[in-house]
């Protein structure tokens, strides 16, 4: 029997519920297709900051190295500054486990509401690869005169061909082996940001080379944020840069009705990669049961793929998509018609 040992992080706010039931979920999963997930708990977050003013204590990335993958519940603390752990906890593992993928799935669910007149779940199915460890996320900048009037703030995108072409072939690879309409497609902005996306289309087109079964397509980022909403149907898999994936992406899952089903991945296909609802630890329903923890256990979905078990992935989105159709109401939390381990439990039973 298979053994995978996964670092839990429930994190902040309804991160440990949502997390709880994703974890309910992978070990009915792992039971019925005979494997076997060993879960080790850490406490990164909020709280062990504000009692230790430690974000991630010394060797911890190393630590995590020696799993096979992270599973995240969320990070967020309403008592501390805004970017602190998102920097000194996500952006931290992103950048130094080199999980230089986000994969952003975005596909509706039958029983589903979009707020997308006449579209269905026949028309919103498609995936986005987010270079996840250069551009304007580096950090790279800084002040100069802070504070005065002659104040000059800096915030540089870095690009280099290594990142740039290792981001596009996984996108390649990924278009390939989800083989539906085989078409890629480059959103960035060579218009204006002449230089980092002049780098990103001559590598785009030199590597599509070695696909010729893939078709490539070029399209600024506003256009897509408008070709996404009025015809979502025409797009397969979208590769972009850091800043503007972040941004698509976030679309992409109103269009698939709502953070309460958008899951990512943080992904090293090397190394040790990281899985979770994209929302945010929605403090306000922390301990109500309210919180809808589809997005965590679809992530948890994400993972199980990521670590080869394709058939457990695919009964856990499948049992998803059940529980979508028959038995909750909204994906909104509190207005689900049921709690958030109901719903876990119903996910659970359509396993």
């Amino acid at each position: 029997m298979k053994n995978y040992k996964i670092a839990l992080i429930p994190g902040d706010g309804t991160g440990p519920e949502m997390l709880q039931e994703g974890v309910k979920v992978l070990q009915a999963a792992a039971k019925k297709f005979n494997f076997n997930l060993e879960f080790q708990e850490f406490d990164y977050g909020g709280e062990r900051y504000l009692s230790s003013g430690e974000v991630l204590p010394a060797g911890a990335v190393e630590e995590l190295k020696q799993f096979q993958a992270i599973y995240l519940g969320a990070i967020g603390h309403p008592d501390v500054k805004p970017g602190i752990l998102e920097k000194g906890i996500l952006l931290k593992l992103r950048f130094e486990l080199d999980q230089y993928i986000n994969l952003r799935p975005v596909k509706l669910y039958p029983g589903v509401e979009t707020p997308l007149k006449d579209k269905g779940p026949e028309d919103i199915d498609f995936i986005v690869v987010r270079e996840n460890t250069e551009g304007l996320y580096t950090g790279s900048g800084g002040f100069l005169r802070k504070g005065t009037p002659h104040e000059i703030a800096l915030q540089e995108s870095i690009n280099t061909r290594f990142g740039v072409e290792r981001c596009l072939r996984y996108a390649f690879e990924c278009c390939r082996r989800r083989n539906k309409k085989k078409t890629l497609t480059l959103c960035g902005k060579t218009n204006v940001l002449t230089y980092a996306f002049d780098l990103w289309e001559r590598t785009f087109h030199k590597v599509g080379e070695e696909y010729p079964d893939i078709q490539r397509e070029y399209a600024h980022v506003d256009a897509i944020s408008m070709w996404m909403v009025k015809n979502p149907e025409q797009f397969d898999v979208i590769v972009t840069d850091n800043l503007f994936g972040d941004i698509i992406t976030d679309l992409g899952a109103m269009l698939q009705g709502g953070m309460g089903i958008a899951a990512g991945g943080n992904i090293n296909p090397g190394g040790t990669s990281m899985f979770e609802p994209i929302g945010g630890s929605a403090p306000k329903y922390t301990g109500k049961n309210m919180i809808n923890p589809l997005a965590a256990i679809c992530a948890g979905g994400m993972m199980l793929e990521n670590l080869g078990e394709n058939e457990a992935a695919a009964a856990v989105e499948k049992a998803v998509m059940a529980v979508c159709a028959k038995h909750i109401k909204s994906l909104s939390a509190g207005r689900m018609g049921a709690g958030t381990s109901e719903v876990g439990d119903l996910v659970v039973s359509n396993l």
